[in-house]
């Protein structure tokens, strides 16, 4: 396929934003900390993009007697193609994926207990919005979606058959459409529009970034965390926030048969500690009292993640993942499945 190429071309800038497809152990310990139990390994999976965060947090909870002496053996990849895994066997204590369904699909399994999202964030660990990245100095003068659609525009947007991140991104474009009054067959025009203009559907959302940064397109839809890690990663890029936007939540859960030290590592995930580990990698905390000074990498360090004008949620304007990945992402009958098809760009 003609996508392939374009993973081949990003290769030289692979190394800044690699992610860890199946990592050796990471320890925590710390020999100043008496830890409260004996020594654990602990199995992470994750989408791809978190990958830092994770790395930053671990590192903040080993500084505690309940994190320390723990090691981590980690897995990151495609949101999808995780969940998948972890069903055909691949171990697994903690995940966290970029979308609910993802989480589903092991809860499905009896892998994940049903109760998974009773917890004061509703399971979510992670939090962002979607941006459209653009080239320094924004040389095809992007302004906000309309612009994405227009001839001449290269997109790169990941793959939904795959990635969570591209199920962001799609959702992020349809629902603009209707946000401002526009209908169903008006949204369907516009993000078909778009996916005609993709000049690559990487597997993942990380994936996604390494293309662009390897001269892929004009444009490409990301997290806005993902950006941020791009700068921070040494790469010189700029992103635009559109007017109207999707939030993006991305659950996180413990497995049925998980030691207790992995609720514990979720539970200082979610603690405002926790949360400012994720927020120097980007991420919009999920819980109050974090402190999101000295973040390195965004468009203003005095007000890191900028409100936005129209910010659209899954529940609120989707009626929830349940009903929304029939609907959009059903492999035979789902809109933006069948919209993909008929660009011919599938891959």
């Amino acid at each position: 396929m003609r996508f392939r190429s374009t993973a081949v071309a990003a290769l030289a800038v692979a190394a800044s934003l690699a992610l860890t497809a199946c990592s050796k152990p990471t320890s925590t310990v710390n020999a100043d900390i008496t830890p409260d139990g004996p020594p654990v390994t602990l199995n992470l999976v994750g989408y791809a993009v978190p990958e830092a965060a994770h790395t930053a947090v671990a590192a903040e909870w080993a500084k505690t007697s309940a994190g320390v002496n723990v090691t981590f053996k980690t897995s990151y990849g495609a949101s999808g193609d995780q969940s998948r895994a972890v069903v055909n066997g691949l171990a697994a204590d903690i995940v966290h994926f970029s979308v609910e369904s993802d989480v589903t699909r092991l809860v499905d399994a009896g892998l994940v207990a049903p109760t998974w999202k009773d917890n004061p964030t509703k399971g979510i660990l992670s939090s962002s919005v979607v941006v459209i990245g653009v080239r320094k100095g924004n040389p095809k003068n992007i302004q906000g979606w309309d612009d994405l659609v227009k001839p001449g525009i290269g997109i790169v947007t990941a793959n939904p058959a795959s990635s969570g991140a591209a199920r962001w991104n799609a959702l992020a474009a349809w629902g603009q459409v209707i946000a401002n009054g526009g209908t169903e067959e008006q949204a369907y025009e516009f993000v078909s529009k778009l996916y005609n203009n993709a000049v690559a559907l990487p597997g993942s959302g990380r994936d996604t970034t390494t293309a662009f940064l390897g001269g892929a397109g004009d444009v490409f839809l990301t997290y806005e965390n993902e950006a941020i890690l791009a700068n921070q990663s040494g790469e010189d890029i700029d992103w635009i926030y559109p007017d109207t936007t999707l939030r993006i939540e991305n659950p996180a859960a413990v497995t049925v048969n998980a030691p207790p030290k992995a609720q514990a590592y979720l539970d200082f995930a979610l603690s405002p500690a926790g949360q400012r580990a994720f927020a120097q990698k980007g991420f919009r905390p999920v819980v109050s009292g974090v402190d999101i000074t000295g973040i390195t990498g965004v468009k203003d360090p005095s007000n890191p993640f900028p409100e936005i004008k129209k910010l659209l949620t899954v529940d609120d304007d989707f009626g929830g993942w349940a009903a929304l990945t029939k609907k959009f992402f059903d492999s035979k009958t789902g809109i933006i499945v069948q919209i993909i098809a008929a660009t011919g760009k599938a891959q």
